[in-house]
Order: structure tokens, then sequence, then C-alpha cells
């Protein structure tokens, strides 16, 4: 028996990277039934031999949309132009990776077609940030470096140069890149499926169709702080416990806010998302 992790599924059947081999493996017995359950990172013991899926081990993450298990890290790609960086997406994703209990890299793209890169905020509040261009080279040995050894999932909208990204990364990748329109300054999302591609240092990467859940509703008032991280540093000094750092007096991060302590654009941020938590479960209740 030999334990692997499942790169892809097609139909019945799995490929699963084990001991540096890739294996076509059909599912047997009962899992035969649980095909829908297993996904791209599931861990899963094989017969090498008779090629068959013996047993899928337990899942420490499960991430839904898209549809992968076990990720440790994910890539947000954010273009810095052609298509124009949004900010407010950028936040919606770091909470959302943030609340899943996984890392976050935050990658701008197209180094090469700015004179002024923007996004040095992001790196004062202690994401790791890499500035990147897929038709120069420039950053990528770095950002190839915090994948090796882990299973990451790149994500970003469309256009950004994700799938481009990859294929600097992973010689030979060849995954489709598409065009950005002119007319809409926004791309085509080239990813159909979820596949996790081995990269050459060790560690998985997955290019991913897309996180289409992003809505916040799973995440609690209570919680949306601590998934900003210059808030998080600052709400044991908020008067009340459970602070929302919206209408209570005597909050620590609103006072920083006013010293200019406090980034006004991603407080905006996490007053949108706020706001769009509560509305849902009034609605709910």
């Amino acid at each position: 028996m030999k334990t692997g992790v499942v790169l892809k599924r097609v139909g019945g059947f799995c490929h699963v990277l084990a001991d540096g081999y890739k294996y076509i493996c059909r599912l047997r017995g009962r899992l035969k039934l649980e095909v829908d359950a297993i996904l791209p990172g599931d861990r899963v013991r094989i017969n090498s031999e008779q090629q068959t899926v013996e047993e899928i081990l337990p899942r420490r993450v499960t991430l839904t949309r898209p549809p992968i298990a076990n990720v440790e890290q994910v890539v947000i790609v954010l273009s810095l132009t052609e298509p124009a960086p949004d900010w407010l997406f950028l936040d919606r994703l770091l909470v959302l990776v943030a609340a899943a209990g996984l890392d976050s890299l935050i990658c701008f793209n197209k180094r090469d077609l700015v004179d002024e890169p923007e996004g040095g905020l992001y790196a004062r509040l202690g994401y790791r940030t890499f500035y990147t261009s897929a038709r120069t080279g420039e950053g990528i040995s770095p950002l190839r470096e915090a994948l090796a050894g882990r299973i990451s999932c790149f994500a970003g909208a469309s256009g950004v140069g994700k799938s481009a990204l990859l294929n600097c990364i992973i010689p030979g990748a060849s995954l489709k890149v598409g065009a950005v329109s002119q007319r809409l300054q926004r791309g085509r999302h080239t990813t159909r499926s979820v596949e996790l591609l081995p990269l050459p240092e060790g560690g998985l990467v997955a290019d991913t169709p897309g996180f289409s859940r992003l809505s916040l509703n799973h995440v609690e008032p209570s919680d949306l702080g601590h998934c900003f991280p210059e808030m998080a540093a600052l709400a044991e000094s908020c008067q009340f416990t459970g602070c929302l750092h919206h209408q209570e007096p005597n909050c620590a991060v609103k006072e920083a806010l006013d010293r200019g302590e406090v980034d006004a654009g991603r407080y905006r941020s996490y007053l949108v998302f706020l706001q769009e938590i509560q509305s849902y479960q009034r609605q709910k209740y």
C-alpha cells in the first residue's frame, strides 16, 4: 500500500501522485459510491499493483468552491493594470482565506506594465507579497520558492494572469492563457476544472476556476475583525469584548483610524463586509 495525493479526478478514476510516480487508479468497492466525495488534494492509500484507491484519509481542510482538499495556502493574484487593481475584491479574498484558516500570499502581477507599483500597504500589514511579470520573469523565483513543499492554489479575478504565472513557475505546464477585453478591462476564465500540478521543487499547486463562493455569510460579525490583522492587534484595547469597531464607544480601532494608523480604505472594506453579514443575518432570522 502506498500513500499519495489525488491530482485530479476523471469520472471513476483518480490520478494519484505517490512516491514520485503518477498512477491512474480506479475506485475500489464502496468508494465507487463516494466518487463525488473525492477531491483533488485528498490523501489516499492505493494498491499500486492493482492501481486501485483503497482508502481516503481524513482531510485537514475542505474548500467547496473551488472543490479542493488539504490546501495550505492561497496565492491571491492581482493585476497592477489591465485590469486595474480591485482592492475591495482583494480584501474580500483575504477575509475568505483567513476565515478558512489558510495562509495568504499576495501576488501583484504585470509589474512590467507600471512604473510605480501599488500595494505596499499589504506588505506593511504583514502579508507576504510578490511583484511579478509573467512576460519578463521578474519575481518568479521568489514566488516559486514560497510554493515549494506546500499545497497551494491560485485565486483571483479573470485576466490577472494566473495561468500565465503558472506556465512560468512550472516548465511545460502549457496552461491556456486568456486575453483581456480592452472594452471591459476584464478577462475570461480559462481554467474549467481543478487539477493539482506537481512543482519541480516539491509541493503541489492548483490553477482553479476561481473562488465562486465570495459570500461572507458564513463569517460571524464578531469574527470579521480577526480577519483584518491590523484590527485584530487593536481589539484587546477596545472597551467592549466583541467590539464590532463600528458604532461602539471607546473603540481602539476607530481611534487608530482617526490617527491615520488604520488605513481608511481597508476600514471601508471592513464596513462593507460587516453590513453585508449583518444584513444576511437579519434576513435569516
